[in-house]
């Protein structure tokens, strides 16, 4: 049985899908659920970093959870998906979008790893550094359209495969997966 990711929805569902860049949004459940769980538990970033995904670990304590695949129109997250933390807390560094990059222009505080990440070289670290994945909100899902508890986040790259292939999509780097997970009001 194949099954139709496009099918109608209910509310929330559709909100998303009305998104501008949404191209597919679909209930996640079953075992692709545990899957992922598995996967996000093996993730290590560039120079053997941990990678916590905090985001897809309260993600997967709600009662739905939607799947959006995204292509580069979609908006860009409220808040930084990334942080490079110290095991006390400390952030050592953190994700960078074009609409926040003035906050850090010209200041000799930071190094810029990348367009799209800065480091904090001041602050020291103690102990080993984790990449986070913290949860993000999630506006367009609120109290008012029957949504409590919102969180989104990104899977890692071998889950957002996984799970493309599980409903049967093509991999295609032009497009991402987001999660949106809520509690019914």
């Amino acid at each position: 049985m194949t099954l139709d990711i496009d099918a109608p929805g209910d509310k929330p569902l559709e909100i998303v899908r009305g998104l501008r860049g949404v191209v597919h949004a679909f209930y996640l459940e079953g075992d692709i659920l545990e899957k992922i769980i598995e996967e996000e538990a093996k993730v290590r970033a560039v120079g053997n970093i941990e990678v916590d995904n905090q985001g897809v670990a309260e993600a997967l304590t709600r009662e739905k959870i939607i799947c959006i695949i995204k292509d580069p129109r979609f908006r860009p997250p409220p808040e930084p998906t990334v942080l490079l933390k110290s095991t006390t807390g400390k952030i050592l560094g953190e994700e960078v979008f074009p609409f926040t990059a003035k906050k850090y222009e010209g200041r000799d505080d930071v190094l810029w790893l990348s367009d799209g990440f800065v480091l904090f070289p001041q602050v020291q670290a103690e102990g080993d550094e984790t990449f986070v994945m913290p949860p993000v909100s999630f506006p367009e899902l609120n109290e008012s359209n029957g949504c409590k508890d919102v969180v989104s986040c990104s899977p890692a790259p071998t889950c957002d495969r996984m799970i493309r292939e599980s409903v049967g999509l093509a991999d295609d780097a032009r497009l991402a997966s987001v999660i949106v997970a809520y509690n019914k009001i």
